[in-house]
């Protein structure tokens, strides 16, 4: 039997993806032209798709990238000039935080204990910062931020774009996009497909803040936001892209429109209470995230509290469970369990089992 992944990153690729990718090759799809009718058309087909399950405002556009980690570097080139302030809880906010300094930014930050949310009333942006980053769900850490919070954000603060990283929490985070400026994620976590492919998301607000900043700096190139969407207007790319992503993705993206977003929802949330309770009442391990407002549904971090978290990660994979490991300097004291849509509720069952006989 297959393992099952509940890695957070590759992660379980999503059950359709076999079919799709058979029926992709079937068809020669991956040796089309980029330039092709037929890719503008599955362009076309794949924006609709993903304006459909976020419900994206009109003036939204999707850009295709090499990954999430590429669109902390663009944003930056593109957005900014001068001053950033960054919501740091975890390694992957920081990393965006750390892009903003080496590009020689005034990057300021609000940076909380690993494994801590945000109070509201901690938040305090200065005057002329042009972009205020907001990771929505810390993959190192298992925090969320609450979907709330960040509109609430928007509400207080008017002037700065904000940038929100959703890599590990789309498409599961309800986020209202009319409250954001531009989201990113990169495919192998919450679509669950292979590694490869960055979704920017932006509106036309990002598009006038960097068109101001155009032949005053280096915006990006190839792959400044100008270039993008010079080229996001005919349905196509400024370079060759991941076609076989594309494809997958926009497949995948009309199944979850058929199973329905609030389904998934749903279905997410129960999984995420069956874990977080065996975590609660376990004597062998705890989770990370005290705060339950703060605890992500879709990347799990449990502390490992009598043995060595390889040994447990050992022993799951064993059984053909494989999780993740902990994070950095938690890598010996943790593991993260990925609640992704791939993912099915008598999986998670399975997992809950054995760690409870572990």
């Amino acid at each position: 039997m297959a393992p099952v992944y509940f890695t957070p990153g590759p992660a379980q690729l999503y059950p359709t993806v076999a079919g799709h990718l058979q029926n992709a090759l079937d068809k020669q799809v991956f040796s089309q032209s980029h330039r092709s009718q037929a890719f503008k058309d599955l362009y076309r087909r794949a924006d609709e798709g993903l304006r459909a399950l976020f419900g994206l405002p009109q003036d939204y556009a999707i850009y295709f990238t090499g990954s999430a980690t590429e669109i902390w570097e663009r944003s930056l080139q593109s957005l900014t000039a001068q001053r950033t302030y960054h919501l740091v809880n975890g390694s992957f906010s920081k990393k965006y935080l750390d892009h903003a300094k080496w590009l020689g930014r005034d990057a300021q930050a609000l940076q909380v204990p690993f494994g801590q949310g945000f109070s509201l009333g901690t938040v305090q942006v200065p005057a002329e910062v042009e972009l205020l980053a907001i990771t929505q769900n810390e993959t190192s850490s298992g925090v969320c931020m609450p979907v709330a919070d960040i509109h609430a954000l928007r509400e207080k603060y008017v002037a700065p774009l904000i940038s929100v990283d959703m890599v590990s929490g789309a498409p599961y985070a309800a986020l209202d996009f009319s409250q954001v400026d531009m989201a990113f994620f990169s495919v192998q976590k919450g679509f669950g497909l292979p590694a490869g492919l960055g979704v920017w998301l932006v509106n036309e607000r990002c598009r006038a803040k960097a068109a101001t900043l155009e032949g005053k700096q280096y915006t990006g190139g190839h792959y400044s936001i100008a270039s993008l969407q010079d080229q996001y207007q005919q349905f196509q790319t400024p370079c060759t892209p991941n076609v076989l992503d594309i494809y997958l993705l926009t497949h995948v993206v009309e199944d979850m429109l058929r199973k329905g977003i609030d389904q998934i929802r749903k279905e997410t949330e129960a999984k995420a209470e069956k874990v977080y309770s065996f975590l609660e009442e376990s004597a062998l391990f705890a989770p990370f995230v005290q705060e339950k407002a703060h605890r992500s549904p879709t990347v799990i971090v449990a502390d490992v509290l009598e043995k060595p978290a390889a040994e447990v990660i050992s022993m799951l994979k064993a059984k053909g469970l494989v999780v993740g490991s902990g994070y950095g300097t938690f890598k010996e004291k943790q593991i993260r369990i990925a609640n992704f849509p791939a993912v099915s509720e008598r999986q998670i069952d399975d997992l809950v089992e054995a760690l409870r006989l572990l």
